[in-house]
């Protein structure tokens, strides 16, 4: 897959992400996407299939009032991008973690994707 309709994608998953749609993600995702949450280099949630996106998208959609990921990089190899990531939100309700209602989070980070049939097969976030 060329490297310019790969990055047309990503974009267009980002954008959906930043405004909470989450119909707009679905839309870009093969049947059988692959997700992973990476933090400090553990898995702390993997799913597998659109339905399971589907939860884990619903899920934190209601923990942000506003969230946004700006891409500051890309790097391509076959069919595969790696995406370096500036992240911020908003929480939206008291977290068990401590994070409190308000409150602003910052990071940097970097997501993979990886393409099959022109659609986002594989989407790993790093933090």
């Amino acid at each position: 897959m060329n490297p310019i309709k790969m990055k047309e994608i990503i974009e267009k998953y980002v954008r959906a992400y930043n405004s909470f749609d989450i119909e707009g993600m679905i839309a870009l995702l093969h049947e059988e996407i692959e997700f992973r949450n990476i933090s400090s280099g553990s898995i702390d949630v993997e799913t597998k299939g659109i339905g399971k996106f589907r939860e884990i998208a619903e899920q934190s959609k209601s923990l942000f009032t506003y969230r946004c990921q700006t891409i500051v990089g890309y790097s391509f190899e076959d069919d595969k991008t790696q995406v370096e990531i500036d992240y911020e939100g908003i929480i939206a309700a008291d977290l068990p973690n401590g994070m409190k209602a308000g409150e602003k989070i910052h990071t940097k980070g970097k997501s993979v994707f990886e393409f099959r049939d022109e659609m986002l097969a594989v989407i790993e976030d790093h933090s």
